[in-house]
């Protein structure tokens, strides 16, 4: 199945309908900013539907990234445009459109099943 095919919504909050073209990708967070404070600055810029922030499985602290979904992707273009850049919590955060997963999982382009390791010895 090529990108073309791919259907490109999920369900948001309350069974909205979200595209891909409203959620936003938010890089280089502090470790201690909240999805509260996530969303609140976020809205400023129009409806959020979500705020999540990632969690590392093990240790349950956050990752440094997370997603912003909005309700229209014009208001997602409109948080872009203001705040890709802007300081939150003393870093300077990275905001963009989130692109689809793809089943690689970061391993990079060459990796097999050892992760992209190749003979190290």
């Amino acid at each position: 199945m090529n990108g073309a095919e791919r259907n490109p919504t999920r369900f948001g909050a309350a069974g909205r309908i979200l595209t891909v073209a409203s959620k936003l990708f938010i890089g280089n967070l502090d470790y201690s900013t909240s999805e509260a404070e996530l969303q609140a600055l976020f809205a400023q810029h129009g409806g959020v539907a979500s705020a999540d922030i990632v969690l590392d499985r093990m240790t349950g602290r956050s990752r440094g990234f997370g997603f912003v979904a909005y309700e229209s992707a014009d208001d997602a273009q409109r948080a872009i445009s203001a705040l890709d850049g802007a300081q939150l919590n003393g870093r300077q955060i990275s905001v963009s459109l989130a692109r689809e997963r793809d089943g690689n999982r970061g391993r990079g382009a060459d990796a097999g099943p050892s992760g992209g390791r190749r003979g190290r010895w």
